[in-house]
Parts: structure tokens; sequence; C-alpha cells
């Protein structure tokens, strides 16, 4: 019985079927018309037989084709190499690494635990025969990258989108995918390879297991076994022989108690468990890129265009506007108004801010009916949508220029900051759509990802909460004006520009990071970011001077501006 049989046997539950044209299924023939004991009407029967299963043998091949050609056939992927030794011991590293570096917090641990995953799927690759393209070997160096900015970080937030963005590069590494589907889907094929990954290293196991000699695995094992009592017993001995060495050491090896073994034990398996399915999808990706979807009916020119021209003018009309107040002056238009200008600015950017996500959404649903046919209709198409994407820049600088007048009335915040920079990331995304409906689109999608990526990677090395720490001390500096209550709130990479501020201004707004590093107490090295280190030493050299009630008195416990 073939591959595709078994398969199809096991989704319905019963066991295979005989082919109904079979000797066993097929009805016995009687007499044709002319021949000796013809009867009709059993003749009737065995044609109406014959047509029965005709039709019954058809809806079973058009059943097979259709699992055939299914969306899961089209992008499974396909069966891996037998899995390499190093693969397996380095998805062990993984998870030991994982166990020793994560169970703390997550700084250059992260890094150092994941850099074993990443050589298990290098030799997964090599092996099943895939070479590194410069897409594969850009999003491998992002991923990097990406996984860095927890050592340099203590704030959560950016950190949190650097691991999420590094997911989304390492699946676009693994499975090459080319097109839109790859892209948005591709992370989900770690769930499918997380289970795989599982069976394949189960399955190399075995194999060794049956197929490998005692002369071979045990001196491995004594070896291995030899080494790691000579470092115990002579570490031990030189730790109590020099106590500097015992302090580096001590930083060097982590500290793990036996109240931890359940989270220890949880990290190992839930690290080896992901370097496997990283190497599984290295090994056998699957095919996104297969996965198809059939273009809109294509619409006539009138029916395309009137609707995306009146929306043109429509931005004509506002951008107009916008232009008028800007060389005009704000004053003119706020005395009109009666709206100050932080009011002004609030009232709109929002609204403009979703301007944008529309377009693109409209954008993408016009190529989809776009006319098509002749040149003719090509050009018809790029110049309305590359005029809707000028005009929506026009309104992407506009929401930019009035969450500016806002900042300027009431500091920079994270919110503020965050939608800040996802408006300029549209911009940017508008800016590629245009470049495609150019010169082809064929990378837009690679492009909008990567694009994606490395916002997120800037965001990460900038520190956003150094940014809006630099912003509000320097208003401070300006106009008097701060909000220490929530500077406050900030993680220890605003501690430099904190550190600036005058008393007893400055021992209030680090007042938080004191507390919380002493609440997160002496980390090792392995835990610690940069930004925490930094903001130690800050601390240690420059202490907290003034006690609560005077920054109560100040407003670093309230919402109040000064």
């Amino acid at each position: 019985m073939s591959e595709n049989a078994d398969n199809r046997a096991e989704q319905a539950g019963q066991p295979e079927q005989q082919d109904p044209w079979g000797p066993a299924q097929a009805p016995p023939a009687p007499p044709a018309p002319g021949l000796p004991g013809h009867d009709p009407a059993t003749w009737l029967i065995y044609q109406r037989q014959l047509q029965y299963q005709l039709r019954q043998r058809k809806a079973m091949e058009a059943a097979a084709a259709k699992a055939e050609n299914s969306m899961w056939r089209r992008i499974r992927p396909a069966e891996p190499a037998p899995v390499r030794t190093f693969t397996l011991v380095a998805a062990l590293a993984a998870g030991l690494a994982a166990a020793a570096f994560l169970g703390d917090g997550v700084g250059p641990g992260l890094l150092l635990a994941a850099l074993p995953a990443m050589a298990a799927a290098y030799v997964a690759a090599r092996a099943a025969g895939r070479k590194a393209r410069p897409w594969t070997v850009l999003w491998a160096a992002g991923c990097v990258a990406l996984l860095a900015v927890p050592a340099l970080r203590d704030s959560a937030w950016p950190s949190t989108l650097a691991v999420l963005a590094a997911v989304l590069l390492a699946a676009l590494a693994l499975h090459g995918n080319r097109r839109w589907p790859g892209v948005l889907l591709a992370p989900l094929g770690f769930l499918d390879s997380a289970v795989a990954g599982v069976g394949w290293a189960w399955a190399g196991i075995r194999a060794r297991g049956g197929g490998m000699g005692r002369e071979r695995w045990l001196p491995v094992a004594k070896a291995a076994v030899v080494g790691a009592v000579l470092l115990v017993v002579f570490g031990a001995l030189f730790a109590s022989a020099d106590a500097a060495f015992a302090g580096l050491l001590g930083d060097l090896v982590p500290d793990v108690s036996v109240g931890e073994g359940p989270l220890r034990l949880l990290l190992f398996l839930a690290g080896t468990v992901l370097a496997l399915a990283t190497a599984r999808s290295a090994a056998a990706p699957h095919r996104w890129d297969r996965m198809k979807s059939r273009p809109g009916e294509a619409r006539s020119r009138l029916e395309w265009s009137l609707p995306l021209i009146l929306l043109n003018l429509l931005f004509a009309g506002f951008n107009a506007v916008q232009l008028a107040v800007l060389f005009g002056g704000y004053d003119k238009v706020l005395e009109s108004t009666g709206l100050s200008y932080a009011e002004y600015a609030r009232q709109g950017f929002w609204q403009l801010l979703w301007a944008t996500v529309f377009v693109l959404v409209v954008i993408a649903l016009a190529l989809r009916w776009a006319p098509r046919g002749i040149p003719g209709d090509r050009r018809l198409v790029r110049a309305v949508l590359g005029t809707l994407c000028l005009l929506t820049l026009v309104v992407v600088a506009s929401a930019v220029r009035r969450m500016d007048l806002y900042v300027d009335a009431y500091g920079l915040t994270r919110l503020r900051l965050c939608v800040v920079a996802a408006e300029l990331w549209l911009g940017l995304v508008i800016v590629l759509l245009m470049a495609a409906g150019a010169v082809g689109g064929r990378w837009l999608a690679r492009a909008v990802a990567g694009s994606a990526a490395a916002a997120v990677l800037a965001f990460g090395l900038l520190s956003p909460d150094a940014i809006i720490a630099e912003s509000n001390v320097t208003r401070y500096q300006q106009d008097g004006k701060i909000d220490l209550a929530y500077l406050r709130g900030l993680s220890a990479d605003a501690a430099p520009a904190l550190d600036r501020l005058p008393e007893p201004r400055r021992s209030c707004a680090l007042m938080g990071i004191r507390d919380d590093l002493r609440e997160a107490g002496d980390l090792p090295w392995y835990a610690t970011s940069l930004g925490q280190y930094r903001a130690r030493e800050i601390l240690r050299e420059r202490p907290v001077t003034v006690d609560r009630a005077e920054c109560v008195r100040l407003g670093a416990y309230g919402s109040r501006h000064e």
C-alpha cells in the first residue's frame, strides 16, 4: 500500500478499502444484448452498477487529489536527514545553558543560551545540503543583534520587542521565505518543528544506541566523567587556596540551589526542545512560499480608480490645510479654534495614525482588484496609488509634528515615543511600497520584515528610557517643568540622564531605580544588563541623599507637573 493510501486510511480511521474495480468488487457481467440468455432487466441493473462504481471511483480520486494538494501538504516539510551527533550535543548544551543562565533573569545569558541552538541549526542545515544565502546571513546576524538587546538594556519592553523580532528573523532564516504568507506565518512553524524535532532526536538516539557499540560511546562517557571530576577537585583546591580566584570562580559559575530545581529543570527542557525545533526547521523547513492565493477579479478602470481618485482629492484637501497652517502659523489657527497647542496636537494625532494604517489596507485591497490587462492599466495603477502614497507621507509628517507639539507641552513618555516610532515606520513602509511600484515588489515582504526588525533593534540600542529621561531633563533645564512621579518609574537605563538633575530632584528621580535594584539583589554577571551595571555604579558613587517626605513634597509620589 502506498504512503498516500496509508495516510488516507489513517485519516478515515478505517482500513484501506479495495479498489472498486477489482475482481472482488466488480459485478458478474450478464450476457450482452444479442447473445443467448440476454435479460434486459439484468443488463440494465448491471449498467447502473457500473455507473455507480464509476462515480464512486471518481469521487475517491478527487478526494485523494484534494488531500494531496491541500495547504498542509504543500507546506509540509520534507523528511529530514538523520540527526547529526553534533546537533544532539548542541541541543543538550542549549538546554544546560538555559537552565544555568536564565534562572536568575534575562541578560547576556539569553544570547549565551541561544548560541548553541544556532550552532545546532547550522550543522543540521549543512547536513541537509542547504547553503547560506545573503538574505539568510542577514536574518541570522539580525537575530544575534536583537538577542543582545537584553544584555544592554534593563527596560523590559524594548527587550521583549527585541526577542519577538528575533523569533521572526530566526524563522525567516530557517525557512527561507520570500512571499507574504511565509513572512507572516513562518514563526508558527516552530510549533510543529518542536514536536517533530523531539521525535527526530529520539530516532537519532535510538539509531545510535542500536548501531553504535560500547567501544565508541563508552570512552567518550568516561572522558567526560573524569574531566568533570578533575574540574571539581582542582577547582575546589584552587578556590580554597586563593580568595581572589574563589571570587572569580563564584562569579563565573552559576549558583544553583536545591529549591530552584523545578525551575531549572523546566528551563533545561524548554531550551533543549527549542534548540531541537530550530535544528529540525533548518534540516527540513516548512514550504510556506508554496501557499497560493487566487488574485481578485480585476475591475474596470472606472470602477477601480474612481473611489481612489476621490480619496486622493480628500487627502489633497487635508494636506493643503496642513500646509496653510504650517506657513500661516499655528497662532491664527489656535485663535480661531480656541484650542491650546497641546489640545490641537492631541486632537488629531491618533486620527492621523489610524488614517495611515487604513491607507495601507486600502492599498492592499486596491492591488488585489487592480486592472492589469494592458500596460495602460498598470500605468494607471502606479499613478493613482503613487499619488495616494505621496499624500499619505504628508499625513505622516503632520502626525509627527502634532506629537512634537504635544511633547513640548507635557514632556516625552513611553507611549508618545512608541507611537511616533510606529508612525515613522509606517511612513517607511509607504516609501517601500512606492519603490516596489516603480521597480517591482518581489523583495517587498522581506524588506518590510527587515525594516520592522531594524526599527526594533534601533529602538533597543538607543534605549527608550534613556531618551525619555534625557528629553525631560533638558526640558527641566529650559523651562523648569518636570514630572518626577513619571521619571521615578523609569528603568535603570535612565540613570545616567537623571543623574544630571540638581538635588533634591536627582535623588527623588533615582529613588525608584534604587529600590528596584535593591529588590533584585546582587545578580550574577549573566543576568545583569549594562544599564543595571551603570545605574549601580552611579548610585554607589553618588547615593540618594533625601528622604521620601521631601520627594512627596516635590511631587515624586503624585501626578502633578511642575
